[in-house]
């Protein structure tokens, strides 16, 4: 399943926008409660404004607040991103921290939020249990499991370390694609022959295939139609 989701997904990355470590980890701490989208329209301004942690820890709080009003929670996330700031600054000489003990302390950054930083930014393998990832291997059989982090654990049991990360984008590609919570389009789903799941949503290919969403939409129902067909993702080709 997972060499099919590669073929399906060879492009999937962090669909946040940064280029340092200090970006990603505040673009994380806004997408909470939000969309990558928005928050990508928010970031670059404030990334043009806030360059260092030492700018974050002095921030004016109104300003700030204003700034990145938009994602929602924003008196929230302003006291993280503060506090982010000041944490950084007074602790780790004003870098983020490459290792998954030390980001969990920080203000705004849980589990979840460092492993992004630490597969995205350093290039550490991490697992991110975020909705998609956990509601999909669930419904893959992959796990049980309810609480992210014993969900990370499982899954981690299975997949090869080098691969967490990627496996991440894959999966979260796939839910926010394919795998819809409400209703997936399971009839255009390369993964309809291995799903446990197959049926939660329209079976008829195409039904499921107008529920597809996203840029990759046409690549995706055009390789689920040929899977139909025969062919077998992830494994080469066809026979």
């Amino acid at each position: 399943m997972t060499r099919v989701l590669a073929e399906a997904f060879p492009d999937a990355h962090c669909e946040l926008d940064f280029t340092n470590p200090l970006e990603l980890a505040v673009a994380t701490i806004l997408s909470a409660q939000s969309t990558d989208v928005r928050v990508n329209l928010t970031t670059p301004a404030l990334f043009g404004r806030y360059r260092t942690a030492a700018d974050y820890a002095g921030a004016d709080r109104t300003e700030l607040e204003e700034m990145i009003r938009s994602t929602g929670f924003y008196r929230n996330k302003t006291t993280s991103l503060i506090g982010l700031g000041t944490a950084l600054v007074e602790r780790f000489d004003g870098e983020v921290p490459n290792r998954l003990d030390d980001l969990v302390t920080l203000p705004g950054i849980g589990r979840k939020t460092a492993n992004v930083i630490l597969g995205n930014a350093f290039g550490i393998p991490g697992i991110t249990v975020d909705t998609h990832f956990g509601r999909l291997v669930r419904r893959f059989g992959w796990t049980e499991e309810e609480d992210p982090v014993k969900v990370e654990h499982a899954i981690g049991a299975l997949i090869p370390r080098k691969d967490w990360t990627m496996l991440s984008h894959w999966v979260i590609f796939h839910g926010r694609r394919v795998c819809h919570a409400r209703k997936p389009a399971c009839g255009a789903c390369v993964l309809a022959k291995d799903c446990p799941s197959f049926g939660a949503g329209p079976t008829e290919f195409e039904v499921a295939a107008k529920l597809v969403k996203g840029e990759e939409a046409e690549h995706l129902v055009d390789l689920a139609e040929r899977t139909r067909n025969g062919y077998k993702p992830g494994r080469g080709g066809a026979g």
